[in-house]
């Protein structure tokens, strides 16, 4: 039987202490039996080898527990029974930021960005788990697959978002989670972005009916159109009047002129203005 490791997968903070232990049965005995380590220090005792470090400062470490088992015939080779250790090492990040890839400013609505979480100097990579959060919802996770040699580095991890109107002003932030399996420290480590508070522009929307009724006006009285909107800075908007009707002469129809809307900013009330009522004989 091979050898066996307590516990069987070690998890270990950078710098911080770390034990094990390796056992074998009967057939160790009288064989050569130990920990093959590059770091720390072992203390054998029959069937049972101690291994333990003050700090543990290495990041390619590897711990292998074996015995040589003497073959049946003297004329074959000695076989060697042995086991890994599957250990990690791991560092959280020195901070966590958040920013939307190669964009500065307000968002549009319904245009695509690239949220992007940059998490700095953690070990190992792979183990990091990225959480988006709007808010207090969560919007999206993201692990990377390969793995980076579990050296400290610093990593982007990316969520596509498409902001909508109700979200102008939401607040967006990120958190980086070391993902170390129930070996590892429980509640697992988490540091946390910044909040980074969005503007979103957005369409206006007219506070009148789609299709207003018909308009009835007396010739010489001031005509006044509502166009006013609800949309968030958008530079500019334009109106159209659907259907008049006046009343008065059969001789005195007459031309309704109409000026283009403009909406400013910040507060986007875009109201109809320059209409005219002109004689004609």
């Amino acid at each position: 039987d091979k050898p066996v490791f307590t516990p069987s997968r070690l998890v270990v903070k950078y710098g911080d202490p770390a034990s094990v232990i390796c056992t074998c049965q009967q057939e160790c005995l009288n064989e050569i039996f130990n920990i093959e380590h590059s770091v720390g220090k072992v203390t054998i005792n029959r069937t049972t080898i101690s291994w333990n470090i003050d700090s543990f400062t290495e990041w390619t470490a590897r711990l292998q527990c074996y015995y040589n088992k003497a073959a049946e015939n003297v004329s074959d080779p000695d076989v060697q029974c042995c086991t890994i250790l599957p250990l990690t090492v791991y560092k959280p990040p020195d901070k966590v930021s958040i920013s939307f890839a190669n964009h500065t400013g307000p968002l549009i609505e319904a245009h695509p960005y690239t949220l992007q979480c940059t998490v700095h100097n953690v070990a190992p990579v792979e183990k990091v788990k990225a959480i988006f959060y709007r808010g207090h919802s969560v919007v999206g996770q993201v692990q990377v697959n390969n793995s980076y040699g579990g050296k400290p580095m610093t990593h982007s991890y990316t969520l596509d978002v498409i902001p909508h109107k109700g979200e102008d002003g939401a607040a967006y932030w990120c958190a980086a989670e070391l993902v170390l399996g129930p070996e590892g420290p429980q509640p697992p480590p988490v540091v946390i972005s910044q909040n980074m508070t969005t503007t979103v522009y957005y369409a206006p929307k007219l506070q009148v009916p789609k299709h207003p009724g018909l308009i009835t006006i007396n010739e010489g009285n001031q005509l006044k159109l509502d166009c006013s909107s609800d949309g968030n800075r958008v530079p500019h908007t334009s109106g159209r009047f659907h259907r008049v009707a006046f009343t008065g002469a059969a001789s005195s129809l007459s031309n309704l002129q109409l000026l283009n809307m403009r909406a400013s900013t910040p507060v986007l009330s875009a109201t109809a203005i320059g209409t005219s009522l002109r004689s004609f004989m």
